[in-house]
């Protein structure tokens, strides 16, 4: 996570760092005559979602829902094995609400996706770790001794992307560099992969003060980088200082987008790029923490999760491709609001969310009005 970055960290409804500065609704500009037109009434988020309802309710959370191509299934990611205290894969069919675990069942997985016109579901996973057992089992006993801490992605770095072929169940493995490779989604034409690595970290000597920040942040090192489906030609796409991860492509996989770290691992924002890592372009500036990108299939607009109205509120926005207005919030909930993937006809839309109470984050799916996200999108004022 699906941030991706901290996707489990935030699902939980923590926060990225205690030091964030509250960031408050625009109120009406000072100085402007009585006489004036008021402003339009604010959005609601039933303009937007109806049928709220939650998806998925055994185990101790849930998140990072994403469509199969067809929209008749969805793959999500779960802690709900009282053996492994970490998330695996599973998909959802629609038809026969059956859930089945795809992944291996040991070590910890995260990030999973459809492979258009195939059977593969890439998603990735330390079960080849021989330490995966004993990670599991230590995590184990320190929920049970009732000690607490709090809840952080770990970047392990035996993370590593494979791709599951539903028909034989056979797995295979697309990287294998030392350092977090994970975070990845195939194109509309299931041709490439994008995807986010920490591998520059461990592939050279690093300098004292590169070791000290890897040592404190090592999200820090995450780039983007692009595949092919078998796992070829890995090449990388962002070079800037700052974590860069949850790369997805647009409706028509000319471009990717994905969410940008600042050095400081505090402020993120949401960028797209053309595939060769050229015309990088962001288009929002909430100067907070805005991550999940996701753009609609009618390539008009980009869903996203920030917590600019404070920093345990996270809140799905959208902002309209080209990133020219001011984002329009969508979600109305206290915690946490994330994750929104479109179904592929972009009448749905799935989210992950802790309104249903108790911290911890599972999916939610809705009825999405596109009608109506035009129309705010359009009455939207110019980005600040």
């Amino acid at each position: 996570m699906t941030m991706r970055l901290l996707v489990m960290f935030l699902v939980a409804g923590l926060t990225a760092a205690s030091a964030f500065a509250r960031f408050d609704d625009d109120g009406p500009r000072r100085g402007e005559p009585a006489a004036q037109s008021p402003a339009p009434a604010a959005n609601q988020e039933r303009d937007f979602l109806s049928r709220v309802r939650r998806l998925t309710v055994e185990g101790r959370r849930a998140g990072e829902g994403y469509w199969s191509p067809d929209g008749k299934r969805l793959v999500f990611q779960s802690e709900r094995d009282p053996s492994n205290p970490f998330y695996q894969i599973y998909v959802l069919d629609f038809a026969t609400g059956e859930t089945t675990r795809i992944s291996p069942g040991i070590g910890k997985t995260t990030c999973a996706f459809f492979r258009p016109g195939s059977d593969q579901i890439l998603f990735a996973s330390t079960h080849h770790d021989p330490k995966s057992k004993q990670l599991q089992d230590e995590e184990l006993a320190f929920r049970a001794s009732g000690k607490e801490r709090r809840y952080a992605w770990d970047y392990d770095t035996e993370m590593e992307i494979y791709d599951y072929a539903e028909k034989t169940g056979a797995m295979t493995r697309l990287t294998n560099a030392t350092g977090y490779d994970a975070e990845a989604s195939y194109s509309p034409d299931g041709q490439w992969i994008a995807f986010s690595s920490m591998r520059d970290a461990y592939n050279r000597t690093l300098s004292a003060q590169e070791q000290k920040q890897l040592d404190t942040d090592p999200s820090y090192y995450g780039e983007i980088y692009l595949m092919k489906a078998d796992g070829s030609e890995q090449r990388r796409l962002t070079t800037e200082p700052g974590y860069d991860g949850g790369p997805f492509f647009t409706h028509d996989g000319q471009r990717i987008v994905w969410r940008h770290f600042d050095e400081q691992g505090l402020i993120a924002d949401i960028w797209t790029m053309k595939l060769d890592g050229t015309d990088k372009t962001q288009i929002t500036d909430f100067k907070s923490m805005s991550w999940a990108p996701y753009e609609h299939p009618s390539g008009e607009y980009v869903l996203f999760a920030s917590n600019k109205l404070g920093f345990e509120n996270f809140e799905v926005f959208m902002v309209d491709k080209a990133g020219a207005k001011e984002p329009v919030r969508v979600t109305y909930s206290d915690g946490f609001d994330g994750l929104p993937v479109p179904s592929p006809d972009g009448k749905q839309i799935a989210f992950t969310s802790s309104r249903s109470g108790g911290g911890a984050g599972q999916i939610f799916l809705a009825q999405w009005n596109h009608e109506n996200a035009m129309k705010a999108l359009a009455a939207a004022g110019p980005r600040k």
